[in-house]
């Protein structure tokens, strides 16, 4: 089912599921994040704090007075993964995009020898797979980028990445919730909120396994969506 299943510290476990990054192997990680999830709000597991899914790997911490890691493996080995059909409610969104915001674009042309416009249209032609959240609240690490795209991280990161910005580096794209510190490819930015810190049920507006396609809009129109 996966490569490896160790302790991390006395109070979590973490699922390897090895090292490579695609669809397939973040998949599984997804569907066993979502049976853990369920089985601990059916109170079959006990104790279970909180699973954090990445592109390979799932961490399960838990509570040390309700359940040790020895329980906790055991379940998880008691899992048939491959027979697991869940309905994990992955959606697919259409998220606006004003590439005149790309701070990257100049010299993403350069280094990619391609103009701007026939990055903009690789960019948005493209659909992206949600691999996970995570850095700041929902933020998402997305792929898999056209490889014609591809780019390393800036040799010297910002100091501050404004809210919005999409990103592109290697084959993943990224959208910053908040300004931060980055250094991703800014290729764009959206007017769209990804975080909802009012709404406890479901705070961020992407989930692991959504796929994302980018829609793009003019300046006007991306201050008429600022203005909604």
């Amino acid at each position: 089912m996966f490569n490896k299943l160790n302790n991390i510290g006395d109070s979590a476990v973490v699922c390897d599921f090895g090292d490579e990054v695609n669809q397939e192997v973040n998949n599984r990680v997804i569907k066993l994040f979502h049976h853990l999830k369920k089985q601990s709000s059916l109170g079959n597991i006990k104790g279970i704090l909180n699973c954090i899914p990445s592109y390979n790997k799932l961490i399960i911490s838990f509570d040390l007075q309700k359940i040790n890691s020895d329980k906790v493996i055991n379940f998880i080995n008691s899992i048939d993964l491959p027979s697991l059909n869940l309905d994990q409610d992955k959606k697919e969104w259409t998220i606006p995009i004003c590439y005149d915001f790309g701070l990257d674009l100049i010299s993403m042309s350069k280094q990619l020898k391609l103009d701007k416009e026939e990055i903009i249209s690789i960019h948005s032609k493209s659909i992206f797979f949600v691999y996970m959240i995570g850095f700041v609240p929902g933020h998402p690490f997305m792929g898999d980028l056209d490889s014609k795209l591809f780019l390393n991280r800036l040799k010297t990161p910002r100091v501050k990445v404004p809210p919005g910005s999409v990103g592109v580096v290697e084959k993943f794209c990224n959208i910053y919730p908040y300004e931060t510190p980055g250094g991703w490819n800014i290729i764009g930015k959206t007017p769209i909120k990804l975080f909802n810190n009012k709404d406890s049920s479901k705070p961020c507006l992407l989930s692991p396994g959504d796929k994302v396609k980018f829609k793009p809009i003019s300046k006007e129109e991306f201050d008429n969506y600022k203005n909604e």
